[in-house]
């Protein structure tokens, strides 16, 4: 038969040292004190062993506590700095905006037309310059035919198509364009025609007429739709049409149609 652990003597001696351990330390009249003085003596060590142990891990908890607060609070002041640098980018692209307006309206004739600001929003996804989208419509007056001009009274197209809040310039490159031009050294008169992304090209000047490499071409006025005197590039070079009854000339323009941002419609003269 196996021997039983808590054995009813076993028992009888847990039960004898739990009472005096009780007497001990509670020590009623102070009987026990010499024997209590002996036991927290002896105990002492150890009471100093588990109270460095707690207090350390008392103090592990607690930086473990801080650096999870600090984790929390770098990724906050992360998100908050990339916010924050986002805004500043916004900020700054709007400021670089507004001061490329205020330069633009400087130098543009606001004295004797009637002029709307618009923003360009989508262009020719083809990548031959063909056409931009701007974010005014008929809700700010603006109509087919209309001159789109930038500073400097720079024509860099015309209005095709009209919706409520957006248009659509067709641009002097695009095949369909055609204005007519005047060579504004000599008033040598032909037809402006674009070539898509190969630019733009004088045609049908008299062999009479005077070309020069690098005079200016503007708008002649012809045909009532744009106004007289709008610069569009120089002359870069001069030779016979096909037939030899005309002069052709390339034309660069006075700025890259890629590169548009904020241009004005020519509502009409004042």
């Amino acid at each position: 038969m196996p021997h039983k652990f808590f054995s009813p003597n076993f028992i009888k001696l847990l039960a004898a040292l739990v009472v005096c351990l009780a007497l001990v330390f509670l020590n009623p009249r102070g009987f026990f004190e010499p024997v209590r003085g002996i036991l927290l003596g002896a105990a002492s060590p150890f009471q100093k062993t588990f109270y460095f142990v707690s207090e350390r891990t008392g103090n592990i908890f607690s930086l473990l506590f801080s650096i999870s607060n600090l984790k929390e609070e770098n990724e906050r002041l992360i998100q908050e700095n990339g916010s924050l640098s986002s805004q500043l980018a916004e900020l700054s692209s709007e400021k670089k905006e507004n001061e490329d307006l205020r330069k633009q309206l400087q130098l543009l004739p606001q004295k004797n037309f009637q002029l709307e600001a618009a923003t360009v929003i989508a262009e020719d996804a083809r990548g031959m310059g063909s056409w931009i989208m701007i974010d005014k419509g008929h809700a700010s007056g603006v109509e087919v035919n209309m001159p789109v001009i930038v500073y400097d009274g720079i024509l860099v197209g015309r209005i095709s198509e009209v919706y409520a809040n957006s248009a659509k310039i067709t641009l002097l490159t695009d095949s369909s364009s055609s204005i007519n031009v005047t060579d504004l050294a000599t008033g040598a008169k032909g037809i402006l025609i674009g070539e898509y992304s190969l630019g733009i090209t004088l045609d049908m000047v008299e062999q009479t007429e005077v070309l020069n490499e690098g005079d200016d071409i503007v708008t002649s006025g012809l045909g009532g739709t744009t106004p007289k005197g709008f610069l569009i590039g120089k002359v870069a070079q001069v030779k016979s049409s096909s037939d030899k009854l005309f002069q052709q000339a390339s034309v660069i323009p006075k700025v890259k149609y890629v590169d548009l941002n904020t241009v004005f419609v020519v509502k009409g003269s004042l």
